[in-house]
């Protein structure tokens, strides 16, 4: 009964979240060419995500750094968690944002997991009450090869303290997934060949997908250079995969959480599905049980 209670729980706190991705100032990817015209803003923060050293060589003018690493935690044995809410707070007051802030997140984007680094980040500020969260697309990758300005050195923010409420009902626990199957649409945001089970990722060990779940890899969503697809394709693709009703309850995972961030980002701020969440634990802890139900050979 104590089980019921927590899934009734969280049903009633998804249900009272405002529309996901409603009303925003910027587009959630932004070009380079955006970025560069709305660099005097002074409502703009761009986030650079990449390490210190890196930054400090070269970065895109006015941008302030604080490495991906800062907005993960390991917790019990599972890698790319949350941090603890005030920790995150304090990370976004530490940059300078304050919750009526624009903010573009920036990574050097140059392969997969560089892209869905940005945007984890930007769905913990969302997470964390930031409404106007975009991503460079193409990243400083990008940024470089068109040979736009650079700066080097650091930009030292002027710390705020931010006070938001976060928004809890964007994440999924495993309880929570298990009480879904069959019934939410469950959408694995892997490699192919591994949600079908044909190969591992040393994340998670286990062949397969979890029960019922459909299949969106991220590498499909951009061009061999690195930039997004148009918004027709990804449109075409989620709702092919997850229908088009978008006020339906999507649940996203991939093996630790970074691949199915772009998803949810996709699915609730370029696409306006209202009612997805993001299952942070993902394969990594799905597998590591092997009671919990997993297909394989199978695509869905």
């Amino acid at each position: 009964m104590k089980g019921f209670g927590i899934v009734c729980f969280l049903l009633v706190l998804a249900a009272a979240v405002p529309a996901l991705g409603a009303a925003r100032e910027i587009p959630p990817f932004v070009s380079t060419g955006w970025l560069e015209e709305n660099l005097d803003n002074p409502r703009l923060t761009t986030v650079d995500i990449r390490e210190g050293e890196e930054y400090h060589e070269g970065h895109i003018p006015g941008a302030v750094n604080m490495f991906f690493g800062y907005w993960i935690i390991d917790k019990d044995k599972l890698q790319l968690e949350l941090p603890p809410d005030g920790d995150i707070l304090a990370l976004i007051g530490a940059l300078g944002i304050k919750t009526n802030s624009l903010v573009v997140v920036v990574n050097s984007a140059d392969n997969d997991y560089s892209r869905a680094n940005a945007t984890r980040v930007a769905w913990t500020m969302i997470y964390a009450g930031l409404k106007d969260v975009a991503v460079l697309d193409g990243g400083y990758a990008k940024w470089l090869a068109e040979k736009r300005s650079v700066s080097s050195g650091r930009v030292a923010p002027k710390a705020v303290e931010y006070k938001a409420k976060v928004n809890r009902a964007v994440v999924a626990s495993k309880a929570y997934v298990m009480s879904k199957i069959g019934k939410s649409t469950i959408v694995d945001d892997r490699d192919a060949d591994v949600y079908f089970g044909v190969a591992t990722e040393p994340f998670a060990p286990r062949p397969g997908h979890i029960k019922s779940a459909v299949n969106l890899p991220i590498p499909w969503v951009y061009t061999k250079e690195g930039t997004l697809l148009g918004r027709d394709d990804i449109t075409a693709m989620a709702a092919n995969v997850t229908g088009k009703d978008k006020s339906k309850e999507i649940i996203v995972y991939c093996n630790i959480g970074d691949f199915s961030s772009t998803w949810w980002f996709l699915l609730t701020q370029m696409l306006g599905y209202t009612h997805v969440l993001l299952y942070d634990g993902s394969a990594q802890e799905w597998a590591a049980d092997p009671e919990d139900p997993m297909t394989v050979y199978s695509w869905h």
